[in-house]
């Protein structure tokens, strides 16, 4: 046989594949979009870091997932509490796997969203300036936006859970808005309520975190601000 009629042949073979492998492609379900299942809030409640404790962080939050048709799901505003039966936000957003309103996945499960061993810190989550979106489907403003809006409220430790010092990280367990005036330049601020904030666009910052990466200016509206926020939360679906 020549050698160029074997070519056509195998070329013809090739191309015979491509053809079934594509009519199978076509003909195979489409899996349906995942419903969104996490999401930041597209507007924050405007009282600062007061959201009436974890329960009215909750109501906001299913406020804004039922407005986006999402009414069905049980929301909870990843956020920590410290004190007398302090909580930890990882302990209250459900297993995963987590969807943004795209349907894009942004972690499998607790471990993985939080880098609980080296490979999945090393790996990481898909929480980021693309993925982290708002129950509208829109991105939060990030570094090099304007207004900068990264800042996040977790009052979290990076594995997501609460502080156990004395220190306020949660703005009185979400239920203050005090306002903490500028230290003079030169002098340092004394210690005051502050609120632990993640960045939703992993920039910024010294570690870049999701959840744990710098405090707080004080707690009211303009301090979240001017920190570089606008008392924003990421909001779980539980169940």
């Amino acid at each position: 046989m020549n050698p160029t009629g074997r070519l056509i042949s195998l070329c013809g073979v090739s191309l015979a594949g491509a053809v079934f492998a594509a009519v199978v492609s076509a003909q195979a379900p489409q899996q349906p979009p995942q419903p969104m299942s996490f999401f930041v809030t597209s507007t924050p409640k405007g009282d600062g870091a007061n959201y009436g404790g974890l329960a009215g962080a909750d109501a906001y939050c299913q406020q804004l997932g039922a407005a986006a048709g999402r009414g069905a799901a049980t929301w909870h505003a990843y956020l920590s509490t410290q004190g007398a039966g302090a909580v930890n936000a990882r302990d209250r957003i459900g297993s995963g796997p987590w969807y943004n309103a795209r349907g894009g996945i942004v972690a499998t499960n607790l471990a993985q969203l939080h880098g609980d061993t080296i490979e999945q810190a090393r790996l990481g989550n898909r929480l980021n300036k693309t993925n982290v979106l708002t129950e509208k489907g829109d991105r939060v403003n990030g570094v090099g936006d304007t207004p900068n809006q990264h800042d996040i409220l977790t009052g979290s430790q990076a594995d997501g859970r609460a502080y156990t010092d004395s220190a306020d990280h949660t703005c009185g367990n979400w239920t203050s808005n005090a306002n903490v005036t500028p230290p003079a330049p030169g002098t340092q601020p004394a210690p005051g309520p502050s609120a632990q904030l993640g960045h939703a666009d992993k920039t910024g910052g010294t570690n870049s975190s999701w959840n744990s990466t710098h405090p707080s200016r004080g707690c009211s509206q303009p301090n979240l601000v001017s920190t570089g926020g606008a008392g924003l939360l990421y909001c779980f679906a539980a169940n």
